[in-house]
């Protein structure tokens, strides 16, 4: 039996975890054998560690903590509902009034399409609830051969069985017999993996005919929705070409097919908008939502349900046979409300359209002079950067790494040991911190980045890799 571990005592922390928890996303034999780095205190966009070692959070937790670490106002909403009435579900005819009350705001901030809300967890219920909602409304329409929905490849909506299906990501796929049945998908929006020889809009047009494509192989009178995320988070921020997203609405609207945008990574600010279909200049029928509305404090995730299929299922549904335990739970709606007020008082969604987003982009756009970078791509505060061997291999396209050196792995090293967190996805390196980003903190997060790029850069040559 282990003992529990003090709270400045690193191994006994790491021989319970390795002990006890079983991660996400991990090989638990490996993080077994390294340990696992222990974070014990966070404070606006900085962690500590049990070491006592501060890194500036260029992920926002997990692409969530959009007002930073210690806010005093969400930390009091989730105290006094706690008092006030710690659980109550909303089954059997019920409600509660943080409910309502977030209810009312999200209908207040989201476009205005979006008068009702549905409650899950987190993105990956919210993304489940979709392929429910969507089948049922076209059950309800006398279609209910509509069963299809479309999404694409490397694109993510969650880990459950459905959410994992509705994404493109093939190691996903490869256990549990994923794809469930009815879902299919298409490439992904990404100039530098398929527009090669053409210019980024012309690549956009035909990176959304791929969908107009698939609509015809399934068959329109099966098709259901099309399912994308405005900027391919989890994919290496994949911003894609100003022409996609329009076309896709187009094709959309040609064939009568519901349009879902996933917002959990690209909601509440992060874009420079509330969300960002508003960005790409998307009018969806549904819209899943979850980090970001509570900043990652407390869990909750839901779908804005547009006018259009919330009168179906309002009107003509009857019961819908679906839900969760803590749909609508009174402590995760206080403490989103309580979030979405703190957002709207700093003018967070303002300050990043206008000040902090364009001077990340112009600082990253600089980074395009870097020997290793061969693309960079910014939208608001999440932004990426291509690793690359060479910046043209004759065609206009850079020459890639080969992927089994991990050169995106090695940078993530650097980033850690030198007080950053930084993603890799392959060799694409991400981030998207938390939305109180000052212009001070963006570039003492370009110092750290230009440090840990040149330490890459170093490596790779010594290697002989370039």
């Amino acid at each position: 039996m282990t003992s529990t571990p003090t709270a400045h005592d690193t191994a006994s922390w790491q021989a319970a975890d390795a002990a006890h928890f079983l991660h996400p996303f991990t090989d638990f034999q490996q993080l077994a054998k390294k340990g696992s780095r222990v974070i014990t205190k966070a404070d606006n966009l900085y962690l500590t560690d049990s070491e006592g070692h501060r890194l500036f959070d260029g992920m926002s937790g997990l692409w969530c903590v959009n007002v930073g670490y210690g806010q005093q106002s969400l930390i009091d909403a989730a105290a006094h509902q706690m008092k006030e009435l710690p659980f109550y579900n909303s089954f059997f005819q019920t409600t509660t009034p943080p409910a309502v009350e977030l209810a009312q705001l999200l209908a207040e901030v989201t476009p205005p399409q979006f008068q009702h809300v549905f409650y899950a967890g987190s993105g990956s219920e919210g993304n489940d609830t979709v392929v429910r909602m969507v089948r049922r409304y076209w059950d309800l329409q006398g279609q209910p051969e509509r069963q299809v929905i479309i999404s694409r490849w490397n694109g993510y909506h969650g880990s459950t069985m459905a959410g994992a299906s509705l994404g493109g990501m093939k190691y996903m796929h490869a256990q549990g017999g994923l794809p469930i049945p009815g879902i299919t998908h298409i490439d992904q929006p990404h100039w530098l993996e398929h527009g090669a020889g053409m210019t980024r809009d012309a690549f956009g047009l035909k990176a959304a005919g791929w969908l107009e494509q698939k609509i015809l192989e399934v068959g329109p009178d099966k098709v259901a929705a099309f399912i994308g995320e405005p900027v391919q988070g989890a994919g290496g921020v994949i911003v894609p070409p100003a022409t996609y997203w329009p076309e896709i609405q187009r094709i959309c609207d040609q064939y009568n097919i519901l349009l879902v945008s996933d917002e959990v990574i690209c909601g509440f600010g992060r874009t420079g908008n509330w969300f960002g279909c508003e960005t790409m200049g998307t009018k969806p029928d549904l819209m899943t939502f979850a980090k970001g509305v509570t900043s990652g404090y407390i869990p909750l995730g839901g779908v804005m349900v547009g006018d259009r299929v919330a009168k179906a299922l309002i009107e003509q549904g009857g019961e819908f046979e679906h839900g969760y335990t803590y749909s609508g739970h009174p402590v995760a709606c206080a403490v989103a409300i309580a979030n979405i007020k703190l957002i709207q008082s700093l003018k967070l969604v303002e300050r990043v359209r206008d000040e902090t987003g364009p001077y990340l982009a112009a600082q990253f756009a600089q980074l395009n002079d870097h020997p290793l970078i061969g693309e960079t791509q910014t939208c608001g505060l999440m932004a990426s950067m291509q690793l690359v061997k060479a910046k043209d291999r004759g065609d206009g396209h850079p020459a890639m790494f080969d992927s089994a050196l991990e050169v995106g792995m090695l940078c993530r090293g650097h980033c850690f040991a030198n007080g950053l967190v930084m993603r890799a996805v392959g060799d694409r390196m991400i981030i998207a911190p938390p939305l109180v980003m000052t212009i001070a903190q963006v570039d003492e997060l370009m110092g750290l980045i230009h440090k840990c790029l040149d330490l890459t850069l170093g490596d790779v040559r010594a290697r002989g890799w370039v």
